[in-house]
Order: structure tokens, then C-alpha cells, then sequence
């Protein structure tokens, strides 16, 4: 496996509530857009389902697509990811969606993690593996 590091911000986005339940807690639907820097090169657009709780922790799933370069081969890739918001910052975990790779990256797996303390810019690792 090999281990790609960098940064990421978040450049834009959107989010929508679709449903409120007893005690607080609210479903929302967002979107975003991001751009990526170090050894993943390129830009993301991302799609969640969030659950908001009373305490304004969150939980949330979703599909995240990246387009540039990965150590220095490009294309896209399509990620699985889930993650936590605790009220001031955001871990994600995600895994490459298998077949998702197109151009250089076709053939691309791997499992990464995404940290953001509180603000648009936060961190990446992706353990990946690619066919020579």
C-alpha cells in the first residue's frame, strides 16, 4: 500500500432540511464542493445524509467523487464515507468504491480517513493500492 497525505478546503456548499423529530433532532441533506492539495491533487464534490442531535453532534454517510491526481496519475475515483461532528470538528473514515476509478486511476482501492477541526481546511490519508 502506498500512503498519499495533504490537505483539503471546502469551497463551497449547500444543506437542506428534509425532516425534524421529536427531542431535537433533524435530517438534513448537504452538498459540497473541495479542493484538494499535497499528494492527492485535484478537487472533490461530496453528497451527505446528516443527523443533527439536540447536543448539535452529528452523524453522516455519503458519496464523495474526486478528479485530479493521485501520486501522479490522473482521473476519478468515487468514495463510500461515513463520519462523526462533534460540535466543533469532523472525522470521516471512507473506502474507494471498487470499479470506481476511471482514467489512470482506474483500477484505484484504498481506505482513507479526513480530519477538520473546525473550519473549512482540514487533513487527509489515503492507504492505497494501484496497478502499475
Amino acid at each position: 500500500m502506498t500512503v498519499a497525505r495533504g490537505s483539503f478546503e471546502v469551497t463551497g456548499g449547500t444543506e437542506d432540511p428534509y425532516d425534524e423529530l421529536e427531542g431535537g433532532i433533524k435530517l438534513t441533506h448537504a452538498s459540497g464542493s473541495q479542493a484538494f492539495s499535497g499528494d492527492i491533487s485535484g478537487d472533490g464534490a461530496v453528497h451527505w445524509l446528516m443527523l443533527y442531535r439536540a447536543d448539535k453532534t452529528a452523524r453522516f454517510v455519503g458519496l464523495q467523487r474526486i478528479t485530479g491526481s493521485v501520486g501522479g496519475r490522473t482521473g476519478s475515483f468515487v468514495a463510500s464515507a461515513e463520519g462523526d461532528h462533534d460540535g466543533t470538528g469532523s472525522t470521516v473514515t471512507f473506502s474507494i468504491v471498487p470499479g470506481s476509478g476511471t482514467g489512470q486511476l482506474s483500477g484505484i482501492v484504498g481506505d482513507g480517513r479526513l480530519v477538520a477541526k473546525g473550519g473549512p481546511k482540514g487533513t487527509y490519508e489515503l492507504d492505497y493500492t494501484l496497478d502499475a
